[in-house]
């Protein structure tokens, strides 16, 4: 499946979304990076996030976490068996 992306709000310096996945992980050798601040918040499901060289972080229901801008990072995981809600707000975007 493909991740989904549903912008919730969108205002100057902040974007929210909506990210639905089901067992979308992203290769080790491709690496999101963006100029911006992002703090996402796990609804439902798992996944797994890995910053930088830093340990990965293993987020459940009601488990946030900041990425800082400028930070490469990697989904690792998300539910295969469910799926995954994401709530992605985006600030100086």
């Amino acid at each position: 499946m493909s991740e989904a992306f549903e912008t919730l709000l969108a205002r100057p310096g902040v974007r929210i979304e909506r990210i639905v996945s089901r067992g979308d992980v992203m290769p080790p050798d491709r690496p999101h990076l963006q100029a911006h601040d992002e703090w996402v918040l796990i609804v439902a499901g798992e996944a797994r996030l890995r910053i930088g060289d830093n340990a990965e972080h293993m987020l459940m229901p009601g488990d946030h976490l900041l990425i800082p801008g400028g930070a490469r990072h990697w989904v690792t995981h998300t539910a295969t068996d469910r799926e995954t809600i994401w709530l992605a707000v985006h600030f100086g975007d």
